[in-house]
């Protein structure tokens, strides 16, 4: 059974007085998304968290924080579909990537076995990426806005007969007992987060490690095309005309128009090189919208 639950409340420590944080994330301290921010920026970075995607879009556009992690991209759920609405919906720009290992435990008050859990809290996606374990039991699944969040509600509550699935580090920060460890589906699990910040903001370098060795560039992109037979294979046929190589490709609703599309297009080059303006420039032919979210290096692991 799965139920959804509010948990809107977070005790973020906030930066000192008059300092403004350099990126904010959605979640409790412990989060993977606090993770993200300290892989890419570094682990002295000051963070800014928040209830959920959407606000950590409107603190960066309203320059609460300076720059915004969200996830894109999971290796076992697949996208964040909410993350590309927001990013067409906010005026932000892509500055960088950075790849997360995902390791899950079930944790729980001292004293809990898992003969005594009924109920395992955590993030919808964090519930799927545990799903194979989840399902050896008849627990009833309820989900919370984080991973973290949800340890820390049941440490808050005293709750006895719940846990919760969320990372070990946010675990042992919120004094839960692990009652099993490595719980999630794919051993190599990892997600894909976006660094987003205002046009023109400056930004600190990347940490080292975070982006690609060998310096690979990616370009997101968003097309629209008519509603007509072979729109979509002429915007791929530029692609391959310029050899530019397509990573990820994503329909998803246009807002504007009833059953109508938009294509969500990661391209493994620089926009800021001449074949791949080139090819966005031939685009502008035989699509309605091209939009340009951001070059960026690509993350390690990515």
């Amino acid at each position: 059974m799965l139920r959804v639950m509010s948990d809107q409340d977070h005790d973020s420590a906030p930066p000192a007085v008059g300092a403004r944080p350099l990126a904010a994330f959605s979640g409790e301290p412990g989060a993977f998304a606090e993770d993200a921010v300290h892989l890419y920026f570094g682990p002295a970075s000051t963070t800014l968290g928040v209830g959920g995607f959407r606000e950590v879009f409107e603190s960066v556009a309203d320059g609460r924080a300076e720059a915004g992690l969200v996830p894109i991209e999971n290796l076992v759920n697949g996208t964040v579909r909410e993350n590309y609405d927001l990013l067409m919906a906010f005026p932000l720009e892509i500055r960088g990537e950075v790849v997360v290992p995902v390791h899950l435990c079930l944790a729980a008050l001292p004293g809990e076995r898992l003969e005594t859990i009924e109920r395992v809290y955590s993030h919808i996606q964090a519930l799927g990426q545990a799903d194979a374990f989840l399902r050896t039991r008849p627990w009833t699944l309820l989900t919370t806005y984080n991973t973290a969040g949800a340890g820390k509600s049941i440490v808050e509550r005293g709750e006895r007969g719940a846990a919760a699935v969320l990372s070990p580090r946010a675990a042992a920060r919120f004094g839960l007992e692990i009652l099993a460890d490595g719980i999630e589906s794919i051993p190599e699990n990892r997600t894909r987060f976006l660094v987003v910040a205002a046009p023109g903001t400056e930004l600190p370098a990347p940490a080292s490690g975070a982006t690609a060795a060998d310096g690979a560039m990616r370009t997101t992109l968003v097309l629209g095309v008519r509603n007509e037979p072979g729109t979509l294979l002429r915007c791929l046929a530029v692609f391959a005309a310029h050899g530019l190589n397509l990573s990820s490709l994503e329909s998803r609703p246009a807002r504007d128009r009833p059953w109508d599309y938009v294509f969500w297009v990661d391209l493994d080059a620089d926009a800021t090189q001449p074949t791949t303006r080139a090819a966005l420039d031939e685009l502008g032919g035989v699509t309605t919208l091209v939009r340009v979210l951001g070059t960026y290096p690509q993350g390690a692991g990515g």
